[in-house]
């Protein structure tokens, strides 16, 4: 049954649910439970509250959650807009309740903020080796830009298990 939620503007009292949310979807056993994980391919945190915090002060980031009825964050994104595209980042779903829409509405909400901002592209960083999300992504419309980029070296972005490398995807949208 898809679960009855709405989407808006993340704010600073939202980060330390945000923060486990995330950290719940990527990294760990509790990431084994959805399709989205990492925790084969990294260990340690994908973000902590004082990182999150930093971001929301960027005037140029904002993040996107989608809550139930009782305010629970069942997903969320990052976005920041650039110059010529909007970067989305960290599109995450709790893990229990994947597959079920929030994703997809999370990426719609992000489209309709980037028209909002006069931007017609939409640019993401996935790592390579993650085809299934990929993929997924591909049916969404977005495509290889051919471009490759490496995986920070920063611990503060997860212990490689692995060499790992980005691979970028675009999206034009229609405005």
């Amino acid at each position: 049954m898809l679960p009855i939620f709405h989407i808006s503007k993340a704010t600073e009292a939202d980060i330390d649910a945000l923060v486990t949310l995330v950290n719940s979807a990527y990294r760990g056993e509790s990431s084994k439970q959805g399709w989205t994980t990492e925790a084969d391919l990294l260990d340690g945190s994908r973000i902590d509250a004082a990182t999150m915090f930093l971001d929301m002060q960027n005037p140029n980031q904002q993040f996107l959650k989608a809550v139930d009825s009782f305010n629970n964050i069942l997903g969320c994104v990052s976005l920041v807009k650039k110059e010529t595209c909007l970067y989305l980042g960290m599109l995450t779903v709790q893990p229990t309740i994947q597959a079920k829409g929030i994703g997809k509405a999370l990426l719609a909400a992000a489209e309709t903020t980037a028209i909002s901002l006069g931007l017609n592209t939409i640019e993401m960083t996935v790592i390579s080796v993650r085809t299934n999300l990929i993929d997924w992504y591909i049916r969404k419309g977005y495509q290889h830009t051919g471009k490759m980029l490496p995986f920070p070296t920063d611990p503060k972005f997860g212990i490689q298990k692995q060499a790992l490398l980005f691979c970028v995807l675009q999206k034009k949208l229609h405005n």
